[in-house]
């Protein structure tokens, strides 16, 4: 529905007011009118029977016959009748004639004032209807300046996720090789020199490890073959592994966000295309909207794909600590009972999947296991080893008391 059509549905009826009023106005000035002619006739009638009863009044003696006496007294009623008339005729005028009029008048000084009134409130509805055809092309302009600014700004924030997304995927890179690579250890302080020809004295701090071992272990560009990262961390500890899956659904969540936002936008332009042609083709739209959907349903691919593997990591970490705590507290049995006797003996023909030592080993110095994947370890304490040092300064070895965990090489000497 255009303006004008909304202006024509608006008009008040002033033409049939006026009409309908004007008609009652006419109809009281007729009534006026008749009234006036009828006091007329009043009057005049009044007068003819006045002159009536004059003609034929006689003045006789007081002794005339009583038939004479009966017509002088019908001549003198009718001139009471006469008079009456006038009464009638004077108050018809004064009565309704001047009071009328006065009314009249009145009503329609109050009819002209609200006709005015009213016109002057018509031509401020045009005024305003003409001032919203002008405005509504201006909205529209506006309406669609903003939704094509949104666009702009959801292609400009998706070049900036890329590049930031770049630029993260490198850091990450960094912090993978790190985490790969690094010891657990504290950057140690500033020691003073001391004389090494004199032998390695028991350290009692994480701060005093081997010089060539730590810097093995710490050195960024060693040639060491590590295995590449898998896309679902497989290859990270646990936690880790749950840090980084959650890490990686948290981005793609938002970036699913952004490209559904990106989505709507598009929509809500063709839309707008649709119904002003003039302003741009829908068509043209259809490529962007086509890779934006391709977009969302790649990234609810991936989002489905890493929850399944954190559903898989916090699964498997419940099932390996109870798999763990019953093995170690087995374990802990064995030891008590015979101190003696290798602590894997007893429990080789029952499970299958529990490793065994390939060897004894007894700590030359204490050392303590703060960090992640370590253990502490005392003086002169005997050891089984699990896993041997590959080269990078660390071995896995297992305590008495059950507790398994990672220990520098350099603190330990084997047991032939």
């Amino acid at each position: 529905v255009n303006c004008r059509s909304v202006l024509f549905l608006s008009q008040d009826q002033y033409d049939v007011i006026d009409k309908h009023t004007q008609s009652g106005l006419d109809l009281v000035d007729r009534y006026i009118k008749f009234v006036k002619e009828r006091t007329e006739i009043e009057q005049n009638y009044a007068k003819q029977l006045r002159s009536l009863s004059k003609k034929y009044a006689k003045r006789g003696s007081k002794d005339e016959f009583s038939n004479h006496a009966s017509f002088q007294e019908i001549l003198n009623e009718l001139n009471d009748y006469a008079g009456q008339r006038e009464l009638i005729a004077e108050n018809m005028m004064t009565a309704i004639c001047v009071e009328l009029t006065k009314y009249l008048q009145d009503i329609k000084q109050e009819r002209k004032t609200h006709l005015s009134d009213a016109k002057k409130a018509q031509q401020t509805l045009e005024s305003s209807f003409k001032q919203l055809e002008s405005v509504s092309p201006t909205l529209l302009f506006a309406d669609i300046y903003r939704t094509t600014k949104v666009q702009h700004l959801v292609k400009s924030d998706r070049v900036c996720f890329d590049v930031n997304e770049s630029v993260r995927v490198s850091l990450q890179d960094s912090i993978l090789f790190i985490e790969q690579h690094k010891s657990g250890f504290e950057r140690p302080g500033d020691v003073e020199f001391e004389d090494y020809t004199q032998g390695i004295k028991p350290a009692t701090s994480e701060s005093s490890l081997h010089p060539p071992k730590v810097r093995a272990k710490l050195w960024p560009f060693s040639k060491k073959h590590k295995p590449p990262a898998a896309e679902d961390f497989s290859h990270l500890p646990p936690e880790q592994r749950k840090k980084r899956l959650q890490a990686k659904i948290d981005d793609i969540t938002k970036e699913l966000q952004k490209t559904q936002d990106q989505s709507d936008a598009l929509e809500k332009m063709k839309g707008v295309y649709e119904q002003n042609p003039q302003m741009g083709d829908p068509s043209s739209l259809e490529p962007q909207i086509t890779e934006t959907a391709q977009t969302i349903g790649r990234l609810k691919g991936e989002l489905a794909k890493y929850e399944a593997w954190l559903s898989e990591a916090v699964g498997g970490e419940e099932s390996s600590n109870t798999v763990n705590n019953n093995a170690q507290h087995s374990v802990s049995s064995a030891v008590t009972a015979d101190p003696s006797q290798n602590i894997y003996t007893e429990f080789d023909y029952e499970f299958d999947d529990v490793e065994s030592p390939i060897g004894q080993c007894t700590a030359l110095y204490t050392f303590e296991g703060n960090s992640e994947g370590t253990i502490s370890i005392t003086e002169g304490e005997l050891l089984s080893v699990m896993e041997e040092d590959k080269g990078d300064g660390w071995m896995r070895v297992l305590r008495g008391n059950g507790e398994e965990g990672y220990i520098p090489s350099s603190y330990v000497k084997l047991t032939p």
